[in-house]
């Protein structure tokens, strides 16, 4: 079994790689002053940039976790998503509410995705 640690540090690793499996670290948004459609195109375009790095894209996603601060911010996070998900390439996707650890971050992803 090979085991790759992405951009290890002292408390995480924003990925690891293993079996043929990446697991992303939860991405949150760069740019906190965004609204939540911002906010959620920031994070998919930093999935779209690590993903890259480790040889996969957003069409090997497999599984998607999906953090809310706020339920009413629903609709905005989906119109970005929807914009950036391949067609007929939707991951497995669990959306829940959330108090995260930032409270400027509206959303926080968390994707698991194919080599």
């Amino acid at each position: 079994m090979s085991l790759y640690r992405h951009l290890p540090g002292a408390r995480l690793s924003e990925a690891v790689v293993v079996n043929g499996l990446i697991f992303l670290a939860g991405q949150v948004p760069e740019n906190t002053e965004a609204d939540a459609r911002a906010q959620t195109a920031d994070v998919l375009a930093q999935i779209d940039r690590t993903l890259a790095a480790l040889g996969s894209d957003k069409t090997r996603i497999v599984d998607a976790t999906l953090f809310l601060a706020d339920l009413a911010d629903y609709d905005a996070m989906n119109e970005a998503w929807d914009a950036w998900v391949a067609p007929g390439q939707a991951p497995a996707r669990a959306t829940v509410q959330a108090r995260l650890a930032d409270p400027a971050w509206k959303i926080e992803i968390k994707i698991i995705a194919a080599r």
